[in-house]
């Protein structure tokens, strides 16, 4: 190979030409967002080729597109596309072109979620290297995989890969990082394995050294093939810095055209800013240290570093000086999808930096938990802004919190038990299907999310908690509901009437009690099915202006909705 390192001339706008002979126009690289636009097909269309159509248009040397699953039974999240030995290609194949026609090679990041798969989303239990379960609430720890699973999905790697060489993509991306599949077998702390798949470094790097030499074997000569890697996952016990340079020192000698440095997971979310030391934070690249640490180890295959760039100077000074080979932008891509041409062009010299905050006290949000929840709504914040921009909207850089909520739960949970044939009536069995998965957000997405926010203080109607009596165990039972308080009582809605565990449960014995911001009030609960439900609905908003989205969710939501009065028991004068 011929040495990449940049002289120390080389500029953002300079060229890069890769191991493999292909060039980059300039150093600036889209990196992967998640854009969960896939049809009910997991196939890519329309919306991500508007999506895909604004960064063509976006000036960057390189786009890397979000994850692409390699197997439709285990999906990060909802709207995931997969490519499979058996999925039609002419959508992937217009996704290539629109990127190209812009001007950038594109190249499809691949993935697998392993113990991070959505358990609304995916069709089968999560897989994982070993049987240890990820601490993000509500998903379920995974089933350790077999040997020939693991083989079957390192075949999964090379089939996408050749796939996606047919389609016309420039190359692929191993997703390596952010506590995926890959990432968690190098892990110790999600790899307990003892035969060869795990052990020290050398066994938990070998899944990662099998998926290059696979797909190193499946594509043409000239295909690029990237891997992102951590620098490290921020957790005690858990991928460090020093295996991160074992990994890349064993890479060095295989035919890897591009290695992107990152670094964190969704439980420790440091790729967004929140799992390092406050003095990390507030530098720009912050995985960019441990990067130049690097530069001789990876030898002669160039760097990229993702992560906290926000300054025209910053980039200009890492690419000059010799710190990395490409700047990635991630993020900013979502609120200015044309971020490299306009810091190309001088016109910006600062990118957008929007970052959402929980309304808590400072001492509160240093909680892993509350870094935990801001980190999952940050991303479903930037998530929105690619929804929207599929959409053929304009990103949106003032979208409050509030909004980022209800989209996050109608897209993980809502949306995606909807009919896609507008104007047409559920049938039964949709409606059961429907009522199943529901069930299922509750309990493992509604539930765990609202306590964690009332472990951090955070009181709204909008996540309050109703408490009832088991008919089969005769014990207490909380779930989350939505609730227009009065001074008598409250009113909420049994999203599937009489036939949800709660509804059932009021039916049998109508005593309840009901969390009013940090009070717990007791009551008497009653089905009103002349109710008007869709008025009934547009009362939980806390603003006029939002009361067409509340019924809209609500509509998402339910099945068989009826309303339930709940008349307090606990003020002077009240029956019992």
């Amino acid at each position: 190979m011929t040495s990449t390192t940049p002289a120390p001339s080389a500029t953002l706008a300079s060229p890069l030409r890769l191991p493999n002979g292909q060039v980059l126009g300039n150093r600036i690289m889209k990196s992967a967002l998640s854009e969960g636009l896939a049809g009910a097909d997991h196939l890519p269309g329309e919306r991500i080729g508007a999506l895909y159509r604004r960064w063509s248009e976006g000036g960057f040397g390189l786009v890397v597109t979000g994850n692409v699953m390699v197997d439709r039974r285990h999906l990060g999240e909802p709207g995931n596309v997969v490519l499979e030995a058996d999925s039609d290609l002419d959508g992937f194949r217009s996704w290539a072109k629109t990127v190209q026609d812009g001007g950038s090679p594109v190249w499809m990041q691949l993935n697998h979620p392993g113990r991070q798969a959505s358990p609304l989303a995916s069709t089968h239990h999560a897989v994982a290297p070993s049987s240890r379960g990820v601490a993000i609430p509500g998903v379920p720890a995974p089933r350790a995989l077999t040997d020939a699973e693991i083989g079957d999905i390192v075949e999964r790697f090379a089939t996408a890969a050749a796939l996606a060489d047919a389609a016309g993509f420039d190359g692929v991306q191993i997703h390596a990082a952010h506590g995926y599949l890959v990432s968690q077998f190098l892990s110790p702390l999600s790899n307990d394995r003892t035969d060869r798949w795990g052990g020290d470094i050398d066994g938990r790097m070998r899944f990662l050294l099998a998926l290059v030499h696979a797909i190193r074997d499946a594509v043409r000569p000239g295909f690029a093939l990237g891997v992102k890697l951590n620098s490290a996952d921020f957790q005690r016990g858990g991928f460090s810095e020093d295996d991160s340079r074992a990994v890349i020192d064993a890479i060095a000698d295989e035919d890897i055209d591009l290695l992107e440095i990152s670094g964190g997971s969704y439980e420790s979310p440091a790729m967004m800013g929140r799992a390092q030391s406050a003095s990390t934070r507030a530098r720009e690249a912050y995985f960019l240290d441990y990067a130049e640490t690097v530069r001789a180890v990876a030898k002669d295959i160039p760097i990229a570093v993702t992560g906290g760039f926000r300054t025209r100077d910053t980039m200009a000074r890492a690419i000059a000086d010799g710190l990395c080979d490409v700047v990635g932008i991630g993020r900013p891509a979502a609120v200015l999808p044309d971020a490299a041409g306009a810091v190309l062009r001088g016109g910006t010299t600062v990118l957008p930096a929007g970052s959402l905050r929980l309304p808590v006290p400072a001492r509160v949000g240093a909680a892993r938990t509350a870094r935990t929840v801001e980190g999952a709504l940050d991303l479903q914040w930037h998530t929105d802004q690619l929804h929207r921009m599929g959409d053929g909207d304009d990103p949106d850089p003032d979208r409050p919190l509030r909004r980022t909520v209800v989209s996050t739960l109608r897209r993980n949970g809502f949306d995606a038990l909807r009919s896609r044939r507008r104007g047409v009536t559920e049938s039964t069995d949709t409606a059961a299907r429907k009522f199943r998965v529901e069930r299922a957000v509750g309990r493992r997405v509604a539930n765990p999310t609202v306590r964690a926010l009332g472990r951090l203080g955070i009181r709204t109607s909008l996540a309050t908690e109703i408490e009832t009596t088991g008919r089969k165990t005769g014990l207490r039972r909380r779930v989350p509901v939505t609730a227009a308080f009065d001074t008598t009582g409250a009113w909420v809605i049994s999203q599937h009437g009489r036939r949800s565990g709660w509804g059932a449960n009021i039916t049998a014995d109508p005593a309840v009690s009901i969390r009013q911001g940090d009070r717990w009030r007791s009551g008497t609960a009653a089905f009103v099915p002349d109710d008007d439900v869709r008025a009934r609905a547009a009362t939980f908003a806390s603003h006029p202006a939002l009361r067409p989205l509340a019924v809209a969710v609500a509509r998402a939501a339910a099945t068989t909705p009826i309303s339930v009065r709940i008349s307090f028991t606990d003020i002077p004068g009240a029956r019992p």
